[in-house]
């Protein structure tokens, strides 16, 4: 088994979507921090309200070791890690492990709506359509999860890894990664680990040079949101713009006002424009300037 230190992917970061809610859906107890623990984490970092529905107890695992009733155990452990990693709320449903794909697809998508609405979700944060692992109920989990996002229109993060990294781990622990080819991922967030050493995910962060890859599953088109007063939230495809309106006009000035939004969206297209002339042309550069 080969343990050569070799990040293969680059190092290039993004960063993620603004949002200020949100739900992440999952298949077991440990799903949310194996796989989507440092992203739950760097949103709760930046502020977002981040809330896992689970939706099975995780009691037909074979990773054994802790006396004590599997179902109960793991519930405990899901909630020990959502306070460390600052999630708000979690929910455990009660569905069969290793069955999830048996169970009506109505059910489960209604309880994710419940929840994405109850958090008032900007977006969810699943597995890649795979199931990433070759767990069945990973991918099951993610099918409902983008049928509830359809109901709700609503943008969907799937959790993926590089075909590289995938492949490399498959052949060194005989385990069923999927992935994708690098122009497929569409995010990378930095991450910092504590994963025990010679552990699979040690060995895949590693892999990974400390990023968790990312793609959207579903992009949702702009969203308006009603804030309180005269503030409202525009979502568009993950990224939050607000517009207000000013204090003389009964408005609390936390943000540009509509028209002002439009002006400047006119202005920067106009901007953008002027920026691709003056790297194709060799005429004299063109700017505007609005006052």
């Amino acid at each position: 088994m080969s343990h050569e230190v070799t990040t293969l992917i680059n190092h290039r970061t993004e960063v993620l979507p603004s949002w200020t809610s949100v739900l992440a859906v999952v298949a077991h107890p440990d799903d949310e921090s194996f796989a989507l623990g440092a992203i739950l984490a760097a949103f709760t970092g930046a502020g977002a309200e981040v809330q896992v529905l689970c939706l099975t107890h995780g009691e037909a695992s074979t990773l054994h070791g802790v006396p004590g009733d599997l179902e109960s155990v793991r519930g405990a452990e899901l909630a020990a890690a959502a306070a460390a990693l600052g999630v708000n709320h979690t929910t455990l449903e009660h569905h069969p492990d290793g069955a999830l794909s048996e169970v009506s697809r109505t059910t489960l998508a209604a309880e994710v709506v419940a929840a994405a609405e109850s958090c008032r979700a900007d977006g969810l944060l699943v597995f890649d359509t795979s199931g990433v692992t070759g767990h069945q109920d990973h991918a099951a989990a993610t099918s409902v999860g983008l049928l509830a996002a359809g109901t709700l229109n609503l943008p969907v993060l799937g959790w993926t890894l590089p075909k590289d990294v995938a492949a490399q781990l498959n052949q060194e622990v005989g385990a069923s990664f999927t992935g994708h080819r690098d122009e497929d991922i569409d995010l990378r967030v930095a991450v910092a680990s504590q994963a025990l050493p010679n552990s699979v995910l040690w060995r895949r962060l590693e892999l990974l040079g400390d990023t968790e890859s990312l793609r959207w599953l579903r992009r949702s088109p702009m969203r308006v949101e009603h804030r309180g007063e005269d503030r409202f939230d525009i979502n568009v495809r993950g990224h939050v713009l607000r517009v207000d309106q000013p204090r003389t006009d009964g408005g609390q000035d936390t943000a540009p006002t509509p028209t002002e939004l439009f002006v400047a969206s006119l202005a920067s297209c106009v901007a953008s424009h002027c920026t691709v002339h003056n790297t194709l042309t060799t005429q004299p550069q063109v700017w505007i300037t609005l006052a």
